[in-house]
């Protein structure tokens, strides 16, 4: 193994291993961002919740609970926190008592706010559990197999078998199909892939591109920073890219993405941005007051 390949490994264990992840999620929706692992700078997925292969501490469950952009991600993570307040004995459960009480005061998902109740309420019965476990998956499996088969039309355009035009169709009823049922972090690794892979033509990629600056803010921020701080993205892909956000997004919207793909690539920290923002919001509050003065 190469030195490179070393510590690329070790990044990927520490932030995996969670230093500092609960922080981490905190900036990330300061930000306005969906949830990444911090270091490698993968989004969240339900499934990250559910493995043994991965150790994400108590606090940042939590976290995600209460702060998740992606609503799925969100009651993914409830769900760990109720098992291990299940196993507890009566003594050993108020803390969880009270932190579910706080979930479910501070969740920005409505679904995570009644999952906290009914798992309270039954006072953290694992048939309760399971049931919320239940609902998520049948919440989850029609979008996933409807990524499934986007990904065979991919297929099918790399190997010349439907038009431009097809795909972009199939792209368009996808996202409409997907959106907001399917894990973020799963539908922009699929957008990764589509910019990045050298044997989708270049129209193809442009026309894509179109369609996510129609996007909601938030979900054009990221996937456009995104295929921006690509390294496999190559760049004429990337001059039309950024070509077309001056041409159609305002100076403050390019600017957000400006921003996240320097984050992503390092360049600056999110702490950097909050610094940033926290000084223009007290220059605004205090224009204003001397405006009234």
């Amino acid at each position: 193994m190469t030195a490179n390949a070393q510590v690329s490994q070790a990044q990927t264990y520490n932030a995996m291993k969670g230093v500092g992840m609960a922080d981490h999620f905190v900036t990330c929706s300061r930000l306005g961002r969906y949830l990444t692992f911090q270091g490698t700078g993968r989004f969240l997925i339900t499934d990250d919740f559910a493995t043994s292969k991965l150790s994400i501490p108590k606090d940042a469950q939590a976290m995600a609970s209460i702060c998740s952009k992606d609503e799925l991600v969100a009651r993914a993570a409830l769900l760990p926190l109720a098992h291990r307040a299940a196993s507890l004995n009566d003594a050993r459960r108020g803390a969880f008592e009270e932190l579910f009480e706080l979930i479910e005061k501070q969740t920005l998902s409505p679904h995570v706010r009644e999952g906290a109740a009914a798992v309270l309420q039954s006072g953290f019965r694992e048939n309760r559990i399971r049931e919320l476990e239940a609902v998520l998956s049948d919440d989850l499996n029609p979008a996933r197999k409807r990524y499934r088969k986007f990904l065979d039309v991919v297929r099918e355009l790399i190997e010349g078998r439907v038009s431009s035009g097809t795909f972009i169709d199939d792209f368009v009823d996808f996202t409409k199909s997907v959106a907001g049922r399917l894990d973020f972090g799963i539908y922009s690794y699929c957008l990764d892939r589509i910019f990045a892979t050298p044997l989708i033509p270049l129209q193809v990629k442009k026309m894509v591109a179109i369609e996510v600056l129609r996007f909601p803010p938030l979900v054009r921020r990221e996937l456009i920073s995104n295929a921006l701080a690509n390294a496999g993205v190559n760049r004429e892909t990337k001059d039309f890219i950024r070509h077309a956000v001056s041409l159609h997004l305002d100076k403050s919207q390019a600017v957000e993405i400006e921003l996240l793909e320097a984050v992503k690539e390092q360049r600056i920290s999110a702490k950097d941005i909050e610094k940033s923002l926290n000084r223009a919001s007290r220059a605004a509050a205090f224009s204003g007051v001397s405006g009234r003065a």
